[in-house]
């Protein structure tokens, strides 16, 4: 089973949704699919789905799915990776109203390239790689909050007025 997860973002991602279900119905996804949709409004027609689901219940249907179709959002993100499970992130897009801004589709593009998602970026990408879910092996991600903390620290430092940093330094 694939469990298609949207989060509980309150803007509507309906074109994953129906990507997916047009997947389902023309035999492109052969696997049976649990969506989590949301506040979407396009209601699919070929896959059992919840709107929003309590705590418990998301988390058995994340355990138990053999992959995971998520939005590119990094509480899913972070949740496969501490699972071990394969998850194939399509972003969400500021040009199509489903979210503030593409910070998104940035964070797909760095997962992707350190090997721990797969990413679609069109709804051919989605099926051409949704098959990978079942093969894919996420490489393990490395926490390194002091380097995060020291990058936040010189951004914070670079931000002060050169007058500010002088008096800061005696």
């Amino acid at each position: 089973m694939i469990f298609l997860t949207l989060g509980s973002y309150p803007l509507p991602f309906d074109r994953l949704i129906h990507a997916v279900d047009r997947g389902i119905q023309t035999g492109l996804i052969k696997e049976e699919v649990v969506a989590q949709i949301g506040y979407s409004r396009y209601v699919p027609q070929s896959m059992k789905y919840y709107r929003l689901i309590d705590k418990r219940e998301f988390g058995e249907l994340f355990r138990t799915a053999d992959g995971i179709i998520s939005h590119a959002g990094m509480g899913n993100i972070a949740m496969a990776l501490e699972a071990d499970k394969p998850i194939l992130v399509f972003p969400r897009l500021f040009k199509y109203s489903e979210h503030v801004n593409d910070h998104q589709l940035e964070t797909a593009r760095e997962f992707e390239r350190l090997g721990h998602v797969l990413a679609a970026y069109t709804e051919e990408d989605l099926y051409s790689k949704i098959h990978l879910l079942k093969t894919f092996v996420p490489k393990k991600r490395i926490a390194t909050p002091e380097r995060v903390a020291r990058r936040v620290g010189e951004l914070l430092w670079s931000l002060l007025p050169a007058d500010t940093n002088e008096q800061l330094k005696t």
